[in-house]
């Protein structure tokens, strides 16, 4: 078997024209965890005027040298002041409020002397303080959010700063998830057959997709069964932009999907790479629906759904990135297993703001170890050239915190 090179299955997925991504727009308080669609662009300057940034009195600098100054009331946040600070005069003036005309500094309450209507300075202040200038924040026509950015609390804050009552965010695209196999047992059933495993791989990537932006519809379990499958596929495709399934792509003799899919009238774009864990990856396309087809284990079809499946969300979505990637030195030797491109589960530190990576706790066997992605694992990548690793060497690194 004939296998495609790592860095040529992605840039053919590159290179796969998809539907420009569709739009939609929502509410401010519905839109965190989506992707923007638009630039949000600043309609006017943050603070429109000189603003205080603390509790104090508005004053003019020079009479910080006076021996007392004039209080001509009060200035809450809110307040359209109008009056003019003039020399050997100030008003006091609450945090958020606009400043007074005349008035270029704010010096605090703890630095003065109140006494009735007249003030004295204790403590002076620099020219300007507690004052924050017009466009301090941003000022009209700054992009604030760049569309593709998946909307956070900072996010939201900004908006809402901007009277962004509706935000337009990307139309999530829907992705079908369906473990195959006989082997397979589906969640809450019961079974007397010892020689049948729990699902989790629907669970594992669907969970997966979501956190990256995705609308999953769950297929759970189907047998080994050619009609069954075809007839799941079938319908499957009809309501999901990508349907992912895992499980009957190697070359047994109930590894149907890999004979399934073209049937389908999907185009096999390809079959087969040269990566380890997950090499008889299958990638399909039918019109403007996509199919991929993952191995069976759950180390695996996570690490392919990763590689392949994330990458079609994201141009989905309008993302410019699909994962973080960072290098990183090895703190221990590594032992390459293969001749492929690896992708080996890994703990990643940052000391001294550089990265590194080690292997504690990560478990050397099959493709099947799930739990070697838990406690916020990464991926290390070691390319079909390389051989065995010394510790100190640069390697490129997945980060799997977020989509």
């Amino acid at each position: 078997m004939d296998l495609l090179s790592y860095e040529a299955s992605q840039n053919m997925l590159d290179l796969l024209e998809l539907n420009a991504s569709k739009n939609e727009s929502v509410p401010l308080s519905s839109s965190l965890g989506r992707i923007l669609a638009k630039d949000i662009v600043a309609v006017y300057n943050d603070p429109q005027f000189p603003t205080a940034s603390m509790d104090g009195y508005a004053v003019i600098h020079a009479d910080l040298d006076a021996d007392s100054i004039e209080v001509l009331g009060f200035n809450p946040a809110g307040n359209n002041e109008t009056r003019l600070v003039t020399q050997g005069t100030c008003i006091k003036t609450f945090t958020g409020s606009k400043m007074p005309e005349g008035a270029d500094t704010l010096i605090q309450i703890e630095n003065v002397n109140a006494v009735e209507n007249t003030i004295t300075i204790e403590e002076k202040v620099a020219l300007g303080a507690s004052v924050r200038p017009i466009g301090e924040g941003y000022k009209v026509g700054d992009v604030l959010i760049t569309k593709g950015t998946k909307i956070g609390f900072a996010e939201i804050g900004v908006m809402a700063g901007l009277n962004t009552v509706m935000v337009n965010v990307a139309v999530r695209p829907r992705v079908a998830v369906i473990a195959t196999g006989s082997e397979i047992l589906d969640l809450g059933v019961s079974s007397d057959n010892p020689a049948q495993i729990r699902s989790s791989n629907n669970y594992t990537l669907q969970a997966l997709f979501e956190q990256a932006g995705a609308e999953v519809i769950q297929l759970g379990t189907v047998g080994d069964d050619k009609d069954s499958i075809m007839k799941t596929f079938e319908n499957a495709l009809c309501s999901a932009d990508i349907l992912v399934s895992t499980g009957g792509v190697s070359v047994g003799d109930y590894d149907f999907v890999k004979d399934i899919v073209p049937r389908l009238g999907a185009e096999v774009i390809f079959k087969g790479v040269a990566i380890k864990p997950g090499r008889h990856v299958m990638v399909a396309q039918r019109e403007s629906k996509f199919v991929l087809a993952l191995p069976g284990f759950a180390y695996s079809s996570t690490v392919t759904a990763i590689l392949y499946a994330l990458p079609l969300i994201s141009k989905m979505l309008g993302k410019t990135t699909t994962y973080t990637m960072v290098e990183a030195k090895l703190s221990e030797d590594f032992h390459k297993r293969s001749r492929f491109t690896e992708f080996t589960a890994c703990n990643v530190n940052v000391e001294d703001g550089e990265y590194f990576v080690n292997f504690d706790g990560k478990k050397v066997g099959s493709s099947a170890i799930l739990t070697n992605m838990l406690n916020s694992s990464a991926l290390m990548i070691s390319g079909e050239e390389d051989k065995n690793l010394e510790a100190g060497t640069f390697v490129n690194v997945i980060l799997l915190e977020s989509f």
